[in-house]
Formats: C-alpha cells, sequence, structure tokens
C-alpha cells in the first residue's frame, strides 16, 4: 500500500512531543528562579545571625556573672537561700533516720521552692528581692527549727549512726557463722536419693547369693598384686560418688583393662558398695571392695587415731567445736574429719602390702583424663607426689600448724609450700623405706591435747611427708570446685581431675551449679535403681 500524502497524516504525535518539551522547559525556568531567590535570602539574612550572637552571649555572660555575685555576697537573699537549702538536705537524711517522713517530705518541698527561685534568677539575671525569698526563707527556717528542737543534730545523729553500724555488724557476723553452720550440717547430711540407693543396693546383697559369690572370687584374682598393671586407692562411704571417680577413671583410659581399684568403707556400707561394682561393669577393670573390719592389725593399740576416737572426752571436744578450714569449708570438728576411713591413706602399705606404687584418689573428683602417665612420674627418691598449694598465701604450713609451740618451730619452716591431697601418686618402696606411717603415729601422738593442730588429715600429712614430697604438674589436680565459683575455665578444660574440695558437694543441692554437670556427666542413670532414687 501506498503512504498518503503528507497533509492528509495525523499531526497528534508531533503535537504530543512538542507539549512535552514545553513543559519541560518551563519547570527548568522556574527551578532556576527559585534557587537565584533562596539564595538571595540566605545571603541576607547571615549577617543579621552574626550582629545577635555577640548580644546573646553578652546577656548569658551577664547573667551568670550576677548569679555568683549573689551567691557570694553575704548579705544576699540567694545566699541565705542556698545555706539553708544546704542545711535542709542533710536534715532531710537525718529526719529519714529517724521516720519522720513528714518532715522530711515538707523539707523537699521548700527545697523545691528554693531551686525555683534560684534558676528564675538565673534566667533574669536580676537580683532576687525581698518580697520573692521572704515567704521561702521564712518557712524553711521554721523547719530547720522544727528539726533542731527534734534533736537531729549532727552529735546525735553521729551516735545514732555509729550505734547501728555495730548491731548491723553483729548482726552480719551472726549471720555469717548460722549460715557457716547450715551450711556444715547440708554438706555432712545424706541425701534421701543416696540413702535410697543405699538402702535398694543392700537388699540386693542380701538377697542375690551370686553377688557375694562373685565377690569372694574376685578376692583371690591375681590381679590385686600384679604390679605390672595401674592401682588405684579409693576409700569412702559413698557408694555413687565411688561409683562416678570408677567410671570416669576408666571412661578416660585408654586401656581400662590395665586398672584396677582397691576400695575400703565401712562395715555400714559395704554391702551396698560390693554390689554396686558386681552388678555393673567397668570396661573390664578390676575393683575390689572391703571392709575396714577386716584389717584386724588396725586397732587401738597400734593406731592413735583409733585411741582417740575411742576417748570419750576428745571426741566431745572434737564434735563441739568449730572451726573453718582454708577454702570456705566448715569442718566444726565434726566425726568425719576424725573417721577412720579419712586416715585410711596413711596405712596404704598395709592395705596393699604386695604393691609398689599406686594412686590415691578421693572420693569428691571426678577424672577427666587418662592417669596411667602419673605412674611414670619420676618421684626421685620422694615418697609422695602432690601438687602443691602455696600459689595462694594461706596454703603455707603456718596456716595449718601452730607454730607457737616450740616442737613445731624448730621441726618446720612456716613459709614451706603447702600441697593437697586428693590426687597423690605414692611409692609404696620408699614409703616403707622412710617409715612414713611411724612418723604419722608420732605426731598423733603429740598431739593428743590438740595444740600442734586443730583437726583434718592434711596437717598431719604436711608433717608426716615434710621432705618427702615430689611436685606436680598442677593441670593434674585442680582444687576448688566446691567452694571457688570463679575457677577459670582454661584452667578446668585442661585439668586431669577435678576436686570438688569444699562443702558444696556435686550430689547435694547446695552444688555449685556450674561445675556439678561434670560430676553428673559419669553417673550411670541408665541403672535401675538409680532411676528410682535419684531421678526425681
Amino acid at each position: 500500500m501506498r503512504r498518503r500524502p503528507a497533509e492528509y497524516r495525523r499531526p497528534a504525535r508531533r503535537r504530543l512531543i512538542d507539549w512535552i518539551w514545553c513543559l519541560l522547559g518551563i519547570f527548568l525556568l522556574a527551578g532556576l528562579m527559585l534557587f537565584v531567590v533562596h539564595h538571595f535570602q540566605q545571603v541576607q539574612s547571615q549577617p543579621s545571625v552574626r550582629e545577635k550572637t555577640p548580644v546573646n552571649e553578652q546577656v548569658h555572660h551577664e547573667s551568670n556573672l550576677n548569679l555568683t555575685q549573689e551567691l557570694l555576697s553575704s548579705s544576699s537573699y540567694a545566699r541565705q537561700l542556698s545555706d539553708q537549702m544546704t542545711l535542709a538536705k542533710a536534715y532531710i537524711v537525718i529526719s529519714k533516720e529517724h521516720g519522720n517522713l513528714k518532715l522530711a517530705w515538707e523539707l523537699s518541698s521548700q527545697i523545691r521552692n528554693c531551686q525555683r527561685l534560684l534558676s528564675q534568677a538565673a534566667i533574669k539575671g536580676e537580683a532576687i528581692t525581698k518580697e520573692e525569698s521572704d515567704p521561702v526563707i521564712t518557712r524553711l527556717a521554721q523547719l530547720l527549727y522544727k528539726a533542731q528542737d527534734s534533736h537531729y543534730d549532727i552529735s546525735t545523729t553521729i551516735v545514732t549512726l555509729k550505734s547501728h553500724a555495730n548491731a548491723l555488724e553483729e548482726r552480719a557476723k551472726a549471720a555469717i557463722a548460722q549460715a557457716a553452720e547450715f551450711g556444715h550440717i547440708a554438706s555432712e547430711s545424706m541425701p534421701k536419693g543416696l540413702h535410697c540407693l543405699g538402702v535398694r543396693l543392700t537388699e540386693e546383697w542380701y538377697g542375690n547369693p551370686e553377688i557375694k559369690r562373685h565377690v569372694e572370687e574376685q578376692r583371690n584374682s591375681p590381679r590385686l598384686v600384679d604390679n605390672n598393671l595401674y592401682h588405684f586407692c579409693v576409700f569412702s562411704d559413698n557408694v555413687l560418688a565411688t561409683a562416678v571417680v570408677v567410671n570416669s577413671t576408666v571412661s578416660n583410659a585408654d586401656h581400662p583393662q590395665q586398672l584396677v581399684f582397691h576400695i575400703v568403707t565401712d562395715r555400714v556400707n559395704y554391702p551396698a558398695m560390693a554390689a554396686w561394682f558386681v552388678l555393673n561393669d567397668f570396661k573390664g577393670c578390676t575393683v575390689e571392695v572391703r571392709s575396714i573390719d577386716e584389717f584386724s592389725w588396725l586397732n587401738a593399740s597400734y593406731s592413735p587415731i583409733l585411741k582417740r576416737i575411742s576417748d570419750t572426752k576428745t571426741r566431745e571436744y572434737d564434735f563441739s567445736s568449730g572451726s573453718t578450714d582454708q577454702g570456705g569449708e566448715s569442718k566444726f570438728h565434726n566425726p568425719r574429719h576424725i573417721s577412720l576411713l579419712n586416715h585410711l591413706r596413711f596405712y596404704i602399705p598395709q592395705i596393699v602390702p604386695n604393691l609398689e606404687k599406686v594412686v590415691f584418689l578421693d572420693d569428691d573428683v571426678v577424672v577427666q583424663k587418662d592417669l596411667t602417665p602419673l605412674f611414670s612420674v619420676e618421684l626421685h627418691g620422694n615418697v609422695i607426689g602432690a601438687v602443691e598449694t602455696c600459689l595462694e598465701a594461706y596454703h603455707r604450713y603456718y596456716k595449718y600448724l601452730n607454730f607457737s609451740h616450740p616442737l613445731i618451730s624448730s621441726k618446720f619452716d612456716p613459709q614451706s609450700c603447702g600441697w593437697a591431697f586428693g590426687v597423690n601418686v605414692f611409692d609404696l618402696i620408699a614409703w616403707k623405706k622412710n617409715d612414713v606411717t611411724a612418723r604419722y603415729h608420732y605426731w598423733e601422738e603429740q598431739n593428743a591435747e590438740q595444740t600442734l593442730w586443730r583437726t583434718g588429715t592434711l596437717p598431719v600429712g604436711l608433717m608426716a611427708f615434710y621432705g618427702l614430697v615430689e611436685p606436680l604438674d598442677r593441670r593434674w589436680h585442680v582444687l576448688g570446685l566446691g567452694f571457688d565459683m570463679e575457677i577459670d575455665d582454661r584452667l578446668i578444660e585442661s585439668a586431669a581431675v577435678l576436686h570438688y574440695s569444699g562443702s558444696m558437694k556435686p550430689w547435694l543441692k547446695l552444688a555449685i551449679t556450674r561445675y556439678k554437670n561434670r560430676w553428673a556427666g559419669y553417673m550411670n542413670f541408665t541403672h535401675q535403681y538409680v532411676g528410682e532414687c535419684l531421678m526425681h
């Protein structure tokens, strides 16, 4: 088809484009005019701002100057208001101390009136007049006289506050002693769940003859006297705690079949302890459980501690006295700290006479790493390997022993570094050579009147093993999880053994939550009796 001639075509599209260009031109022109007008107005307004600024500064300066002169002038009303306001603030505190809240409220109200007058004077730059200040000054003077008439003077207030401070100090001391005693009672009591577990295991012992037969067979195992194996000693009356010690040790051992545990408990807990280790498998390790009554050689004629326990007067003294040991563990000279189980650590060569080297573990520890390298630590002829604790000032000898006694001061250095029981390696050959048990007996006999140290096994241990201690790397034994809430996480992670020394044991409700899971992780919750007794 042919295109139409130009005169017959539609002109609409061309007209639309022309209108668009026209509108764009109008908008550009209007924008340019607005920019020019705005710039012109801004240039005109700048000189006026510059002119006003010095005036404002001058007014402000004069206002500050007038107020300062008023406050410094002894005859000005602003000075009177300021002095009365300062005195009124002191009487507000005193009246509140005496329980006069109405007077305190009235004084506060007049202080606000003073502040309002001073603020208005500062804004206006004018002195406060007599008519403005008279009502406030008069009312404040009346209130201050009323406060003085109520004996709210400085000397009375000092005496009152001093008596209050003394009373609060006495109450704080009583509360600390009471909290320590309650904490001690809680730490020494047996939780309901542990009692339940012991009862159920005892029932199992007497109702299942196979358990007794297995225990008798275990007594004759040659592994118990094999010095090529790794032997551990644990002395405890706590079934669950001992189970955690054994379970954590074998769980982290490279070769658990080479571990042998020698457990000694008392007559009451022996059935439960023996039943638990027969009914549970600990990765092929050997566990021997014995009762302390089996050691016929351990009698009052041989052991000073047995003689001391049987002495009624001494027992009454120990049970009634009170003290606090390092780390905040309240001992109060209770039976636990003179119990024979606690002192069995000094008779290890007699308990396992055929062994050459053993590792002693307390029942409040949890093992995190393989302990078999501990048997290879060179003791350099010493008897015991232990972690020293003298990084803290209170772990030196003078904190444990009575150096005012001539026998102590002549034998020991008060600045000698202390160390800890809980994870210790013993060379039993060197022990017998140095006759450490005899040294222990000597010091127990010398302390019959409680004049060398007060209580516990650590002071007599420091004396018996004096000069026979080989320091171990600190990472073998990290203490304080039973009282110190701020132990470095990196130190805990690197530790081979964590020791819950202190009163907040992990099996108690008052245990430190931050550390409790590390111990509870080695409890056998799948066991029927544990589920029934402890999963409440």
